[in-house]
């Protein structure tokens, strides 16, 4: 009956999965927790700490004044303008900027730190999504889809040569360890260098660009400080759109690789029995005897 499998499936597969799911919830909320919520408590200090010291400098304002212009700033950093520095500081949506942004959306990155704040650009901001996230989804899908057709082809790579095997095989560990230089090492390099980070952080922020989780704890070219060049943010996203297709072709390449080097291994052993097992041509073979029958 279809209730009773409904019910075994759920019984012997989702239940177990959904449990399993909590369980990791919970954990990670336990850690995180533990890690961040003494951290965020001194920083809570530390600024009421640092509002009293500013309101003892300054007798001229009260505490209601000092509040209004916490707002206010509060108001200007979601509209995506940093109160550090003056008026002068470049604009958030020149078209480096904005080209940065568009990807942003279409990638579900979405940081945090910018958003549309006019009606008309929040509304073509959703049918911008409506249309660029399918857009960037059969982009990735498409990629994936044509490298595998293309590996299709040496499905029977055993019938080739062992030193056309090896090759293959070398050629695939140089071309992913390649990428995961190009992609995944010398960005955060790049970036701890401009922007002022740690290499650590230049990780993270990969990272979480990449996974597309985006927290906007980290953004590239965001410091007034700081003087960048016109395209840094526009090499930004288009950093972005390769990362994630380079990541696709990693979900491809990688159980190939691994598959390939394991096939090649046994293959290589399983020859050298095979060897092993050839009889020397050379040496004379005993004649075996043959009983007579009674």
């Amino acid at each position: 009956m279809p209730g009773a499998g409904l019910r075994s499936c759920w019984g012997g597969r989702v239940l177990p999965l959904l449990l399993a799911y909590i369980c990791y919830l919970l954990l990670g909320a336990a850690v995180f927790q533990l890690l961040e919520k003494q951290a965020e408590a001194q920083s809570r200090d530390q600024f009421q700490l640092e509002k009293l010291r500013f309101l003892e400098n300054y007798t001229c304002l009260d505490q209601q004044a000092l509040e209004r212009f916490v707002q206010v700033i509060l108001e200007a950093w979601v509209k995506g303008v940093n109160p550090k520095g003056n008026s002068t500081n470049p604009s958030n949506w020149d078209f480096g900027s904005s080209f940065f942004f568009a990807g942003t959306v279409v990638t579900t990155i979405g940081y945090g730190n910018l958003a549309p704040s006019t009606e008309a650009g929040q509304i073509f901001c959703v049918f911008y999504a409506l249309m660029g996230i399918p857009l960037n989804v059969v982009f990735l899908n498409h990629l994936g889809t044509g490298l595998r057709a293309h590996l299709a082809t040496l499905e029977r790579w055993e019938d080739q040569p062992r030193r056309s095997q090896f090759l293959q095989v070398l050629g695939l560990a140089l071309f992913l360890t390649l990428g995961t230089l190009v992609i995944l090492v010398f960005p955060p390099m790049l970036f701890s260098h401009v922007e002022g980070w740690t290499f650590g952080e230049g990780f993270y922020f990969t990272f979480i660009t990449l996974s597309t989780i985006g927290f906007g704890d980290y953004v590239v070219g965001t410091d007034p400080t700081k003087h960048y060049v016109a395209v840094y943010r526009s090499l930004a996203a288009v950093w972005i759109l390769l990362g994630l297709a380079w990541l696709t072709l990693v979900l491809s390449l990688g159980p190939l690789f691994l598959h390939r080097c394991s096939r090649f291994w046994r293959l290589a052993r399983g020859l050298d029995l095979k060897e092993r097992a050839v009889p020397n041509l050379e040496e004379p073979t005993r004649p075996q005897k043959i009983p007579i029958s009674s």
